[in-house]
């Protein structure tokens, strides 16, 4: 049995929230460079904390000593709660989904900060966006699979898979979706560009929106 809901699931860092405005700046606090959004976009997981062929030496050399991992990461974590920010017009599309009668919306997420579940619902509320406002924001650890959370979150509210929208910026956020039964809606603008989407991994390119301006268009006309 299904309820009327519709429900639809976003990832933070790179759809909703800006995590390479984040991460420059916290790169910069420790004399780091990570080179420009285009070449961020190319990298391997590992090269989009370290920085990139251009930028690798040099990074490797300081980020590797003792400890500088670490404080890496809380300069990355204090950014987020007290800098870091949503895209243009995110604010706006979480405030008009949570207002929907009879939709469910949330964030499922992954994050490389401390206490990630506690720094993004920070960032959130900083911005506008109670977290008790939304119907759940889950951070899953690095290498699982969203599929399950997706699934899970489903389930929890009882919507049938046909009224499910999933909005992310890597292609596994497109995997999971598609594995889950739900609708895809995939941006370009994150960890992952157009083209590395659509020629590598074969995202079908009406799916993907290239500013967060043309998701909130694609979302807002998927749930009218």
């Amino acid at each position: 049995m299904f309820s009327a809901s519709k429900l639809v699931i976003l990832d933070a860092d790179g759809t909703t929230i800006d995590a390479f405005g984040a991460i420059a700046l916290t790169f910069a606090r420790h004399q780091l460079d990570i080179g420009d959004l285009e070449r961020f976009q190319k990298r391997h997981n590992l090269f989009k904390y370290l920085g990139g062929a251009k930028e690798f030496p040099g990074n490797l050399k300081k980020q590797l000593g003792r400890g500088r991992r670490r404080r890496l990461i809380e300069t990355l974590t204090e950014v987020y709660r007290e800098e870091a920010s949503l895209f243009p017009g995110m604010r706006e599309l979480f405030t008009d989904l949570i207002a929907r009668e009879g939709v469910r919306v949330g964030v499922i997420t992954r994050n490389i900060t401390d206490e990630p579940q506690e720094t993004i619902a920070r960032l959130f509320a900083r911005q506008g966006i109670p977290p008790e406002s939304l119907d759940f924001l889950i951070h899953l650890p690095l290498k699982q699979s969203k599929q399950g959370y997706f699934e899970q979150v489903r389930e929890r509210f009882m919507v049938n898979p046909a009224r499910c929208f999933v909005c992310g910026d890597e292609h596994k956020d497109y995997t999971a979706a598609v594995a889950a039964g739900m609708h895809p809606m995939i941006v370009s603008y994150g960890f992952e560009d157009h083209a590395r989407l659509a020629q590598k991994f074969g995202v079908p390119e009406v799916l993907i929106s290239d500013s967060p301006a043309e998701l909130g268009q694609r979302l807002t006309n998927a749930l009218e």
